[in-house]
């Protein structure tokens, strides 16, 4: 059985994920730093329905909790699967943005990819098999009023994406960005009205969740195997 961690994988987006890749037949690990208990909610949930997961908890801002985190893990069997989805919104139009809601959202998007990603690297390219799926956002293609911050943070990932999967490619380690456009989570909920969504999306409706999800697990399966430094946007057409 292959090993999965997703991070930030207690929010919406990243419960779907976690479902999809435990319904898929792999060992998930479901990270989370603040909401451990809703996380655990969730391994139970899909050992309750015959999958396997766990709950693994660190700051991925934290280099050495992180390495405290996964060495441990990394002993038993490589994590081959690493979905990397956390990440925070912290808005502001930018004369009015402070430096430390500049560093705050790079830091997780940015850094805690460095953190985990290079922590699990070594042992996934021993096995010559991985899959790297690094969660970005439309607002890195297109730009967003507000978030210059975020947009920033979610293109860096997606040049990191391209660049990461030229060096690992002949080892077997493909490496995605998936760019999802307005989701239906509680954090669009309060960003979005109805009305908003029909006059932005030409699909006239908010993606889900699980379609993010089918979309990572399609990039995790060996069926995906010729498709690496790819940014695949998946937002009703708004772009």
């Amino acid at each position: 059985m292959k090993h999965a961690l997703v991070t930030g994988g207690s929010g919406g987006i990243g419960a779907a994920i976690c479902r999809r890749l435990a319904a898929d037949g792999y060992h998930v690990f479901i990270h989370a730093n603040s909401n451990m208990e809703r996380a655990q909610v969730l391994a139970d949930e899909i050992v309750a329905g015959g999958g396997s997961a766990q709950v693994v908890g660190f700051d991925i801002t934290d280099n050495q909790a992180v390495v405290a985190a996964l060495t441990p893990l990394l002993e038993q069997t490589p994590i081959q699967i690493l979905v990397n989805n956390a990440g925070i919104h912290d808005d502001a139009v930018f004369p009015g943005m402070q430096l430390e809601q500049w560093q705050r959202v790079m830091d997780v998007s940015v850094n805690g990819f460095y953190n985990v990603t290079h922590t699990l690297m070594m042992p996934m390219i021993r096995s010559r098999w991985g899959r790297i799926i690094n969660v970005s956002s439309v607002a890195a293609l297109t730009g967003n009023r507000g978030q210059v911050n975020y947009s920033a943070a979610k293109g860096a990932l997606n040049s990191a994406t391209k660049s990461l999967a030229l060096e690992v490619a002949s080892r077997g380690i493909t490496v995605n960005a998936v760019a999802p456009g307005i989701i239906d989570t509680a954090m669009s909920e309060s960003a979005f009205s109805a009305e908003d969504i029909a006059r932005m999306v030409p699909m006239k409706r908010a993606g889900t969740p699980g379609e993010v999800a089918d979309l990572i697990g399609f990039l995790a399966s060996a069926q995906a195997a010729y498709i690496t430094g790819q940014i695949i946007s998946i937002n009703g057409g708004i772009i």
